[in-house]
């Protein structure tokens, strides 16, 4: 049986690790492997990669059920109890087969829908016979795909809130047969690999598995010419942009929900969510802890030693007078209150970090009068 990743051990956490644990470990191996920060490291992009498909179906609460449930049937070559959870019923499920195998029927259609989960789908179009988008549809009103994808945000627009145009690729109801598959002015006729019935039935390692049937999509009806735009699937990929609205004070690995903007639900089924994984991009100037920003300042040897006032920018441009006390050393910090990143009702604060800069050179006369400086302070150098 053909194997695929298992996603909890792609993370490096139990199957029994809480939302929150999960979380925590994609945000930290994300950050380690993403490419902007691994530009040299040519694994990093892949193992990226590995990590975000992992996460975008175990960070799910809906996902990761159907993906334990799946675990549990032994889909994923051993991760599993296979069996676990099969759904036998019947005499031949409670006595098993001769050779002490299991007897029952499996349907897919009890699974849910697998489009969203990347891999997952490939796998069971290539155990089960499918390939197509649209083969785990029932007859009745199913709800539409979700479209998950990660959004480069910059530090700034994470910070204030902004608007970011993205486009993506979504799955809608062809326009020309308005996902009946037939052409204009063809008939519906009755399937014949299923009789109408949607499904068929096959063996499978000692048991039957129901499945779409693959030559009416599981409609149960087939026309009598295909429509020439989508060749008889009900459905096309079209691009479209959709405008994501970033919340002031996003973080990284922040998660943004569209109800309703995903994929087009079939058979008149509500549409899917598109769900938005930000990452913030670093910034030239300030960095972020929790709400609050720190920014650095340079101040030359005069100014930490005497003192100073030096005059620091806002991440909104405005700027604010900061009071160098005499003695100040490199690294010293300066919190500015009320000055750093608004979320909600909270707000957080500026800290200003002195940088005190020694020149490389200096002139006869400066150093002279640094020596003397030194001499009269009983400095040694």
């Amino acid at each position: 049986m053909a194997q695929t990743k298992d996603y909890y051990a792609v993370l490096g956490v139990s199957p029994a690790a809480t939302a929150d644990e999960i979380k925590k470990v994609y945000r930290k191996l994300a950050k380690k492997y993403h490419p902007d920060t691994n530009k040299s490291e040519a694994k990093a992009a892949e193992r990226f990669k590995e990590v975000s498909e992992a996460y975008q179906v175990l960070g799910d609460a809906e996902k990761r059920k159907q993906y334990d449930q799946m675990r549990q049937l032994g889909a994923f070559g051993g991760f599993g109890g296979a069996g676990a959870r099969t759904g036998r019923s019947g005499a031949g499920a409670r006595a098993g087969n001769s050779q002490g195998g299991y007897q029952g029927s499996i349907d897919l259609g009890d699974l849910g829908d697998l489009g969203g989960f990347g891999g997952i789908g490939d796998l069971f179009g290539s155990m089960f016979g499918g390939g197509n988008a649209r083969t785990g549809r029932t007859q009745g009103p199913e709800r539409g795909q979700d479209i998950e994808t990660t959004l480069e945000v910059p530090f700034r627009t994470a910070a204030l809130g902004g608007t970011i145009p993205v486009q993506l690729e979504v799955t809608e109801e062809c326009p020309t047969c308005h996902g009946t598959g037939g052409a204009p002015g063809a008939k519906m006729q009755t399937c014949p690999e299923c009789h109408g019935r949607g499904t068929v039935s096959f063996g499978q390692g000692g048991f039957a598995v129901n499945r779409p049937c693959p030559n009416c999509l599981g409609r149960g009806q087939v026309p009598t010419e295909k429509c020439p735009m989508c060749n008889g699937a009900g459905d096309v990929r079209v691009r479209k942009t959709i405008q994501i609205q970033i919340p002031a004070g996003a973080d990284d690995g922040t998660r943004i929900r569209l109800r309703g903007q995903g994929g087009k639900g079939p058979n008149g089924g509500p549409p899917g969510d598109i769900i938005v994984n930000i990452h913030v991009q670093p910034d030239r100037f300030f960095k972020r802890d929790g709400l609050d920003l720190i920014a650095p300042v340079k101040i030359n040897i005069a100014q930490a030693t005497l003192g100073s006032k030096v005059s620091v920018k806002t991440l909104g441009g405005k700027k604010v007078a900061i009071r160098i006390p005499p003695g100040t050393s490199s690294g010293k910090r300066f919190r500015v209150r009320g000055h750093g990143i608004a979320r909600d009702a909270a707000q957080g604060d500026l800290i200003v970090e002195a940088d005190v800069v020694v020149p490389e050179k200096l002139t006869d006369e400066q150093e002279k009068a640094m020596r003397e400086f030194a001499e009269a302070g009983g400095l040694k150098y």
